[in-house]
């Protein structure tokens, strides 16, 4: 969630509070043989955990408040005919080209072992839990057989490495295009783009299909469905291609997907962990490059959109173990979502989070975040604003003429909507929420300082004032917090007296499938929320509901 979902979601809302045009989307990526071995051990079909992870990741993604416009998955009939026509034309192009390599496989059951469920020790630097893809500790490529004494993670037992072959995509005939493209890219967190460059120099073609049989069929003669599948991470990132096409048909319009990919004017922004880098920024750009404007999907209109900015977090750690699920290190969300509300998950995932560094998760500095600042600041700022308001008035006072203290106030909180919105669009979601947060702080000194709990037993029209100069900053504050706290916004949205929705709830819609089948995405109905990134005023004599505590204190852990 750290690395995906909520910075994500934070510039997501951000741009539909700014009024531009939205499509966010993803999906559960739920073929390749992790899911398949994840499925022996529990002794069901990959079918069956494929649908049970993708129901409980689609809850998840709802409670925690990630505003898809479409979370699909990639077993659905419409995923595999796009997978099909990349795959296809790349193949026609000349781009896929046929090898013999060396396969892992595991000695206890034959069947294909996944790269990352290899370790062993990294050629290039020496790190002891290399993966068989990648290693995480110099971000170099590997195939298995690279690896120095491999090892399987699920029995401990050395992989038979057998000739198999496959079709591997020619990454280095993409170079001289992918390194200018790579350099153009100023915008880039430093760890994204001179990473993405050292990769470029050392690149070297990557097997596309895989010897198993879930999996989306080769289209190409000689490669049995049987035997054969495409690459997980193939058609993975061709599923925000394919989820824009369904997004696009769910609101009955099956071509506007390309005013988005097939449109200079659109911004593509990806959010990730920095262990998939490469295929968002050398991978998948190669397979755009290549597909061009041909096969079917494309029509032969226009080329399809390249990353515009590739958003990759570092680490975040547990106990100084990297978190990582093919590991088993990590704290669950549904757990959490458990125990606590979400905003204040997402406060925390988003102040501490990893975005140019690696930083530790703990449940103490959790609740020292949430108690210290979220509570003792914008909570306390709300409660104490709409407590002395709706006492002593039930509605927004009027203002009488405002001093240079009112003015300044104002004037402080307004100014911070540039800032906040410019480093969003930087990806600079710690920074962005710390000058909300500042704002909040000014606010709370004003009403400490003109404490209308006091003015108001000797001069109620001055009190009047000062409640109604900090409720404007309350109501500003709300939208500058939105992107980071959509739940509680949306509740100091309503304590202030308005009606209409400014963060409301997610949804879950079933999608009709060829044959009777369905299977259900993650939506909203983003086009009634409400739209505005700046200052915010409530109308004077609005009423004002009772207030309640915005929240919770937390224990010590």
């Amino acid at each position: 969630m750290v690395g995906f979902a909520v910075p994500a979601d934070i510039y997501a809302r951000y741009h539909r509070l700014k009024g531009d045009d939205v499509m966010m989307v993803s999906g559960t990526d739920e073929h390749g043989t992790p899911v398949m071995v994840s499925a022996d051990r529990e002794g069901v079909s990959p079918h069956e955990l494929a649908e049970r992870y993708n129901r409980q990741t689609r809850e998840d993604l709802r409670d925690l408040g990630i505003s898809y416009d479409c979370f699909t998955r990639t077993t659905t009939r419409n995923h595999a005919a796009v997978t099909r026509d990349i795959f296809r034309t790349l193949y026609d192009h000349g781009w896929l080209v046929e090898q013999t390599t060396l396969g892992a496989f595991s000695p206890s059951t034959g069947n294909t072992l996944p790269d990352r469920y290899i370790e062993g020790t990294c050629p290039i630097c020496g790190y002891p839990q290399a993966r068989g893809d990648q290693c995480d500790n110099c971000g170099n490529q590997l195939d298995p057989s690279d690896l120095i004494e491999p090892r399987s993670i699920i029995d401990g037992s050395t992989p038979e490495f057998r000739e198999t072959t496959h079709l591997f995509l020619n990454l280095p005939a993409f170079a001289d295009r992918l390194r200018p493209w790579i350099e153009s890219k100023k915008s880039w967190r430093p760890n994204v783009r001179n990473f993405s460059l050292a990769l470029v120099d050392e690149l070297k073609p990557r097997a596309m299909t895989r010897d198993i049989d879930w999996g989306i069929p080769v289209p190409v003669e000689g490669y049995p469905e049987d035997t054969k599948r495409i690459y997980v991470w193939f058609d993975a990132v061709i599923g925000y291609l394919s989820a824009s096409i369904e997004c696009a048909a769910a609101r009955g319009d099956a071509d506007s997907w390309r005013a988005w990919w097939q449109n200079d004017d659109a911004t593509h922004a990806y959010f990730m962990g920095k262990d998939n880098i490469v295929f968002h920024t050398i991978i998948w750009p190669s397979m755009l490059l290549g597909y061009d404007k041909g096969g079917e999907v494309g029509g032969g209109s226009a080329p399809l959109h390249l990353p515009d900015e590739v958003v990759a977090s570092e680490f975040l750690t547990m106990e100084d173990a990297q978190m990582s699920a093919s590991r088993g290190v990590g704290v669950n969300l549904r757990e959490v979502l458990d125990h606590y509300d979400p905003d204040p998950v997402r406060y925390y995932l988003t102040a501490a989070g990893p975005e140019t560094q690696d930083s530790a998760f703990t449940w103490a500095e959790f609740v020292r975040r949430n108690n210290e600042e979220l509570l003792a600041n914008w909570g306390n700022l709300v409660n104490r604003t709409l407590t002395n308001a709706h006492r002593n008035f039930g509605e927004v006072p009027a203002a009488g003429e405002l001093t240079d203290a009112d003015n300044a106030v104002l004037d402080g909180v307004a100014a911070v909507f540039a800032t906040v919105g410019d480093l969003i669009e930087q990806a600079r979601f710690r920074a962005a929420l710390a000058e909300a947060m500042r704002a909040s702080t000014l606010a709370n000194q004003y009403i400490s300082e003109q404490a209308p709990w006091s003015t108001i037993k000797s001069d109620r029209a001055r009190a009047a004032t000062v409640l109604n100069v900090s409720l404007r900053c309350v109501d500003s504050l709300k939208v500058l917090f939105t992107p980071f706290l959509p739940f509680s916004s949306q509740v100091v949205h309503a304590l202030l007296g308005y009606d209409d929705v400014l963060a409301g709830e997610l949804a879950f819609r079933d999608v009709p499938e060829p044959g009777g089948e369905t299977h259900t995405v993650l939506t909203g109905d983003y086009a009634t929320w409400r739209r505005g990134w700046g200052p915010s005023a409530p109308p004077e004599g609005q009423k004002l509901r009772e207030p309640t505590p915005l929240f919770k204190k937390l224990d010590p852990v």
